[in-house]
């Protein structure tokens, strides 16, 4: 059951659930109700973004849900646009007040936009964010190697947390590596390739021998990985069953297959030329 969900130990002591909720595209006047049904069902992880718009409607459940705010674990992520130093202070300060919370527990910057060449500027102000303890930990989003090795090389506090787009059919085993290496723990996000993954007949006969459904084989893939993962839906059934993981086992020669499902199919933005804003 999601009251299972076990917390993996970041690099600076911080414990974050290895299952969170993701709210990316869940509109602000419906992401209450989501995260409420999160909550209530076990969840104790919630993943926002500046960019999503919703952090207002996070917030809000966050303040409803009856459980104390101690016991939630709250992401959200800076926008592209608001890269540099001074405007990182200030974003950071309109999320926290849309959010209505004195401390944010992960602050990742969400991409690093090699374009504008700012991202090491913005990791100072994410530093001193930190060293000020208004975030717990802070870390990197949709960071390749080369990013993190620059930052690693010229600032002083090594993120904690590199979420990026990992599946079965793209596993980014390069940046995977580079990350853990570093000392970074690796959260995915579309850990569903956005449904794309769960029509494979490898998936679909693991899921029918298991008695689960295809995203809980994937997601319990992730698990046995030592990922984090946040999966989406604004489904209560789908909500629940995306953390109900625990009674489940993958044998050595399952996780093989779901491994073999590499295909290099990225469903989102490449990290290497991303430049939008992340403004409407």
């Amino acid at each position: 059951m999601t009251s299972q969900i076990p917390a993996v130990t970041l690099n600076n002591g911080v414990r974050v659930p290895q299952v969170g909720f993701g709210t990316y595209e869940i509109p602000d006047d419906e992401v209450q109700r989501a995260v409420e049904c999160a909550v209530e069902v076990g969840y104790r992880h919630v993943d926002t973004a500046a960019a999503y718009s919703n952090e207002r409607g996070v917030g809000a459940a966050l303040r409803s849900c009856g459980v104390p705010r101690d016991e939630l674990f709250v992401t959200t992520k800076l926008r592209n646009g608001d890269q540099g130093y001074e405007s990182t202070l200030a974003a950071f300060d309109a999320s926290r007040r849309a959010l209505g919370v004195d401390q944010v527990d992960l602050y990742l910057v969400h991409w690093p936009v090699p374009s504008k060449d700012l991202y090491v500027e913005t990791w100072r102000a994410f530093e001193k964010l930190y060293s000020e303890g208004v975030v717990r930990a802070i870390g990197v989003s949709n960071f390749l190697p080369e990013h993190l090795e620059r930052l690693l090389a010229e600032t002083d506090v090594v993120p904690a947390v590199n979420q990026v787009e990992v599946h079965p059919t793209f596993q980014q085993d390069a940046v995977v590596a580079a990350s853990r290496a570093a000392g970074l723990a690796v959260e995915a996000y579309s850990p569903l390739g956005r449904g794309d993954d769960l029509g494979d007949p490898v998936v679909e006969r693991i899921s029918r021998e298991h008695g689960v459904t295809p995203g809980q084989v994937v997601l319990r893939w992730h698990v046995q990985n030592g990922t984090i993962v946040i999966p989406k839906s604004a489904t209560p059934a789908r909500i629940a069953a995306n953390a109900d993981l625990f009674d489940i086992e993958l044998s050595d020669e399952e996780m093989a297959a779901i491994t073999g499902l590499e295909a290099g199919r990225r469903t989102g933005a490449d990290p290497a030329t991303a430049s939008f804003t992340q403004y409407p």
